[in-house]
């Protein structure tokens, strides 16, 4: 396939990068200011140089790279809440050109589902989004292939930046703003990290499941009941501890459709107790029981892994 990607971050250079080793040929590569564009395939390690030294990725516009010849559009802009724009202005203008669209951006389907499943269906084109809910980790596709109506309930942990922090709490009883700040020091937690500790981003992994699992109704953020982790003192994790067990940062769909993330406790050394960055959900199931699924749950090469699977699950146009 022939793939066009907008966003030029971790992800979208990723995939970029990764892209040949899947078969397939980058036609476009786009940031927010330049891109370059060929219809034989650009040279993605010219591109990424001139990323990494901060030059304009060519003499093109974005725009260009919306009008390139792709089979693919993959969408890695950055999330934005709201009207999802421009992610979900890019995605309508894929599927108008009847091409695929493969997304990393969570705004569309988390704020703008039933219209972009609207413009797929009036297009040639196909909608997937797996990287969008835990990076690497296969929820998506698995919820498809067991068919979304016998997924009875999920819950996870789904943001590794809070999971970090959560983790070196309890281990080495250190407050928030302590392993905060050792968090940024490692690239764990970004400058701004308010949508990883205050719940919103593992909020709208959950919003994307309930509208995946969802028949009659379409879900946004403002459906969702968020706590983040920012006033959990250090003594309550040790009161855990004593207790023989921790605290979580814990996203769920619920049964009756329900969407709430917030600190949980949970077993010590129980299936939801993942350390470290690791994430995992848990699939609830009709007929086959509680199925888990863990791994990194973010960061640039994993998550191209998920846009590429999906690349690959794409018919032919």
């Amino acid at each position: 396939m022939n793939i066009a990607v907008l966003g030029a971050g971790a992800v979208g250079t990723a995939v970029a990068d990764l892209a040949g080793d899947y078969g397939h040929t980058v036609t476009a590569l786009a940031d927010s200011s330049s891109a370059v564009v060929d219809a034989d395939g650009i040279d993605v390690a010219d591109a990424l140089a001139a990323k990494r030294a901060d030059e304009p990725l060519g003499d093109a516009t974005p725009d260009d790279a919306l009008e390139a010849a792709y089979d693919v559009l993959v969408e890695a802009t950055p999330t934005t809440l709201g009207d999802a724009q421009p992610g979900f202005g890019h995605v309508a203008r894929a599927l108008e050109r009847d091409r695929h669209v493969v997304l990393a951006n969570k705004g569309p389907v988390a704020e703008r589902f039933g219209e972009v499943r609207e413009l797929e269906a009036e297009s040639a084109g196909t909608v997937r989004f797996e990287a969008t809910v835990g990076g690497a980790m296969p929820v998506l596709s698995t919820i498809e292939d067991f068919d979304s109506d016998q997924i009875t309930a999920v819950r996870g942990v789904l943001n590794g930046t809070a999971n970090f922090i959560l983790t070196r709490m309890g281990a080495e009883g250190l407050g928030y703003e302590h392993v905060l700040a050792e968090a940024q020091d490692l690239g764990v937690a970004e400058a701004d990290p308010t949508f990883d500790v205050d719940g919103t981003d593992a909020a709208l992994k959950c919003v994307i499941v309930a509208n995946v699992l969802a028949d009659d109704r379409e879900y946004t953020l403002e459906d969702a009941e968020v706590q983040g982790i920012e006033d959990i003192p250090g003594s309550a994790l040790e009161l855990a501890t004593e207790d023989a067990r921790t605290i979580r940062l814990i996203g769920e769909v619920t049964p009756a459709g329900e969407v709430r993330v917030g600190p949980r406790l949970v077993p010590e050394h129980g299936t939801l107790a993942v350390t470290g960055t690791e994430n995992i959900v848990q699939l609830e199931t009709e007929h086959a029981g509680r199925l888990n699924v863990s791994g990194r749950g973010a960061g640039g090469p994993e998550t191209a892994t998920a846009v590429l699977a999906d690349v690959g699950r794409l018919p032919e146009l």
